[in-house]
């Protein structure tokens, strides 16, 4: 009995494993074990399964490859308003997929960040609450002092609440026009869809959103729209410190010689 309490125990859980090798998030997997589309060595997998080296993991009847993501592919991506065709343009990986790290609606666009790495994505998901982000809002006329008041409360629908740190009119943009104005507006937390939500309930109509930074990560001009390049191990810390390497200890210095007993 002790034995088998041993084997159930070692090993890794089946939803960890498997996020981790980029086929999707936790949550999810846990969806196709329910569902009972997992098998390990041939039986269907049960929540709180474990894997170990060697065990045969199927989906779908489809044997899965166990082998693990670079847990530095992530992506930053220059997403056009309306563009459905990026992910396919992303560098294929066989047996993985890139999940949007809290994605821009669809019909807005800007700085996305995408990872072929489930246990990164949760990792960064959880880290989004506390960045600061800055979005450019085109806006239909001129926003009265009034209504930029009411944006900076942050307030959403029901109870729900933004922290806006700033809010302006973005003087320097030469796309602003007496029929459409450009604003910049940073909060923290913030997603592309409670930005628009905050305009509208201000009276706003809101023609584009693009977000140009997510915490310490920044649009860069150079980026052209559709492109994209990965984040350097700098910019993933700066994100998530956690993910930081272990200091470097230095050796110890060289003792020093115990003086000569001679003579």
């Amino acid at each position: 009995m002790s034995a088998l309490r041993d084997k159930a125990s070692a090993g890794e859980r089946l939803q960890k494993a498997l996020a981790q090798l980029g086929l999707g998030s936790r949550r999810e997997i846990e969806t196709w074990i329910q569902a009972g589309r997992l098998t390990i060595n041939g039986q269907v997998a049960a929540l709180g399964a474990r894997v170990q080296a060697g065990d045969e993991v199927r989906l779908d009847g489809r044997l899965i490859r166990r082998r693990r993501a670079a847990p530095e592919q992530v992506l930053l991506c220059h997403r056009s308003p309306g563009d459905d065709s990026l992910v396919e343009r992303l560098p294929k990986s066989a047996g993985r997929r890139f999940i949007a790290i809290s994605p821009m609606p669809r019909i807005d666009g800007g700085l996305e960040l995408l990872t072929s790495d489930g246990e990164l994505a949760l990792e960064l998901q959880r880290c989004v609450k506390d960045q600061v982000c800055e979005f450019s809002v085109r806006v239909n006329g001129v926003l009265s002092e009034a209504h930029l008041d009411g944006l900076r409360g942050g307030q959403l629908d029901g109870a729900n609440h933004v922290d806006v740190q700033a809010v302006e009119f973005d003087e320097a943009d030469e796309e602003s026009t007496a029929a459409n104005r450009w604003y910049r507006l940073r909060a923290r937390g913030a997603s592309g869809k409670d930005v628009r939500q905050l305009f509208e309930r201000q009276g706003a109509i809101v023609s584009r959103i693009l977000r140009t930074h997510f915490g310490p990560i920044s649009l860069e001009r150079g980026l052209a729209r559709g492109q994209h390049r990965a984040l350097t191990a700098s910019e993933l810390v700066a994100l998530v410190p956690k993910l930081a390497p272990p200091p470097v200890v230095k050796a110890a210095a060289r003792r020093k010689r115990a003086p000569s007993r001679r003579g």
